[in-house]
C-alpha cells in the first residue's frame, strides 16, 4: 500500500500556515504542543527514540534524551505524523490507552504508518519549499559536498542523513 504523500504535504502545509512558519529551522516541539501534545523528554528503554501515547483526548509524546538532538526533532516529527494521521491500535491496561512505540522496526520503513510518519516528519522538518528557495540562493550547488550538507542540516536541525534522504525524496540526490 502507498502511503499518502498529498494528503501529508497538504496537512504539513497546513501546520505551517497556522504557525506561521516561513524558514527554517521549523519549531517542531510548538507545533506539537499547538496541536495538543505535551512533550516529555527522558531516557527512554534501549533503543527507542520515543513514543505516543493516546488517552480520553490527551497525547503526549515522549523522546528520548539519550539521543542527538536532531534525532529528537526527527522523533518529535514522528509522533506527531502518527497523532495526526492514524488511529492507533487498542491496548487494555487498567483503562483504554493507545502507543506507538519508535523503534528499529519503524526506522525501517517497512510498515506503511511508520512510513507515513517518517514521510510526514521529513516534510515538516525540511518543507519543500525552504528547501527549494535554499537551494535557489547558491551561486552553485554541489550536493555531494559533505560541508554545505551538513551546514544544511544544521540549519533545518536535522541529520546530514535525514537531509540527504528528503533530498532524494525530492529529487534533487540520485542514487
Amino acid at each position: 500500500m502507498a502511503i499518502r504523500r498529498r494528503k501529508i504535504e497538504a496537512m504539513v502545509q497546513a501546520l505551517l500556515a497556522e504557525n506561521k512558519v516561513t524558514e527554517a529551522p521549523v519549531p517542531v516541539s510548538r507545533i506539537a504542543k499547538a496541536k495538543g501534545a505535551r512533550i516529555f523528554v527522558d531516557t527512554l528503554e534501549g533503543d527507542l527514540s520515543g513514543f505516543l501515547y493516546r488517552d480520553k483526548g490527551h497525547a503526549v509524546i515522549g523522546v528520548n534524551t539519550h539521543h542527538a538532538p536532531v534525532r529528537q526533532n526527527f522523533t518529535i516529527g514522528h509522533e506527531l505524523g502518527h497523532l495526526l494521521l492514524h488511529d492507533q491500535e487498542q491496548l487494555h491496561v487498567d483503562h483504554e490507552f493507545r502507543v506507538r512505540l519508535r523503534d528499529d522496526v519503524s526506522s525501517q520503513g517497512t510498515d506503511v504508518a511508520e512510513r507515513e510518519a517518517n514521510f510526514f516528519a521529513a516534510s515538516l522538518l525540511m518543507p519543500r519549499e525552504f528547501l527549494e528557495a535554499d537551494l535557489a540562493k547558491e551561486e552553485y550547488v554541489d550536493l555531494l559536498d559533505d560541508e554545505f550538507l551538513h551546514s544544511l542540516a544544521k540549519k533545518y536541525g536535522v541529520s546530514t542523513q535525514a537531509l540527504v534522504n528528503r533530498l532524494k525524496n525530492l529529487g534533487y540526490i540520485q542514487e
